[in-house]
């Protein structure tokens, strides 16, 4: 039996990730460096976008120590020598341990593709992910959870307790201490006080025939109109229902000879995939959020 491969991460103070962005001019790359360079680190990896319409620079740097002998990076000091730089270049900035692991709450409903790949990935590694737990409004998935060991919190929602079903949810956010929350096909509205509360924070997916086929049963929805395309959009959740910034989007072609049925495992195996892939490209520091839309530096 062959067992799933490992892929951890780089060791604590190996490696760090710098990212920015800031009214577009020139010599910004050349600050940024400046500092690296007086820290004695090295660039291991770099990219950056000037976005016309904004007049805005954003950047993502990888560094690492240049002399390998020298010990760990010292986030402190680099902290600290980058701020004057920052404040000069009006710079929104942010400085992480590459290592440094998400603590993650993952919300799902009745369909478990989306929750059951998240937790896999974050076993072996492959997302780096600390899953502290899983929200649900039913209790039908907690077998799942605990086969992973993560704790299961069954919290009901209907009209008269979602005031109080929020409460306990910002309760346990704020207890876990959690960096992302990720709705893995979590079928309930959250209020417009809890997105702004938890603005950035939060990915959801959907299938992206939206708006088109809304409501039940979209995929024979879908299937009656003969379509040709099954895709998932993955974004940031705002107030206005699935109209958050876009991170990333996925597809695959069907044909007529396809049923209903075969429409919604086409559409769970795509969610799945265009989920994962977003939640690791904000894990790993490369989403920039620019008004309604992101700039993603991959």
């Amino acid at each position: 039996m062959e067992h799933p491969v490992i892929t951890p991460g780089p060791p604590p103070g190996t490696r760090a990730i710098l990212t920015l962005s800031c009214p577009d001019r020139t010599g910004i790359v050349h600050a940024v460096a400046g500092v690296l360079l007086a820290q004695g680190l090295t660039i291991t990896e770099a990219q950056q976008f000037n976005d016309p319409d904004t007049a805005t620079f954003f950047m993502r740097v990888a560094v690492s120590p240049g002399d390998p002998t020298a010990g760990p990076l010292d986030l402190t000091a680099l902290t600290a020598a980058f701020a004057p730089v920052a404040e000069g270049w009006r710079m929104r900035w942010r400085l992480v341990d590459a290592a440094r692991r998400l603590r993650t709450l993952i919300m799902v409903s009745a369909l478990p593709h989306c929750l059951n790949d998240l937790l896999f990935r974050a076993s072996i590694s492959d997302l780096p992910l600390d899953v502290v737990g899983v929200v649900s409004n039913h209790p039908d998935l907690a077998p799942l959870a605990a086969a992973h060991g993560v704790p299961y919190h069954h919290i009901p929602v209907s009209p008269q307790s979602r005031d109080a079903g929020e409460a306990a949810l910002l309760e346990l956010i704020d207890a876990e201490q959690v960096d992302l929350v990720v709705l893995a096909r979590y079928m309930q509205i959250l209020s417009d006080t809890l997105c702004e509360r938890l603005a950035g924070q939060v990915i959801n997916i959907h299938h992206s025939m939206l708006p088109s086929f809304k409501g039940a049963r979209p995929y024979h929805q879908a299937h009656a109109r003969g379509v040709k395309l099954i895709g998932a959009t993955a974004h940031y959740v705002t107030a206005a229902l699935d109209e958050g910034p876009i991170i990333e989007q996925d597809f695959a072609r069907v044909d007529h000879a396809m049923t209903p049925d075969d429409l919604a495992r086409v559409g769970r195996e795509v969610e799945a995939r265009t989920l994962a892939r977003a939640v690791r490209l904000h894990a790993e520091n490369r989403v920039a959020l620019s008004g309604i839309k992101t700039v993603v530096l991959s």
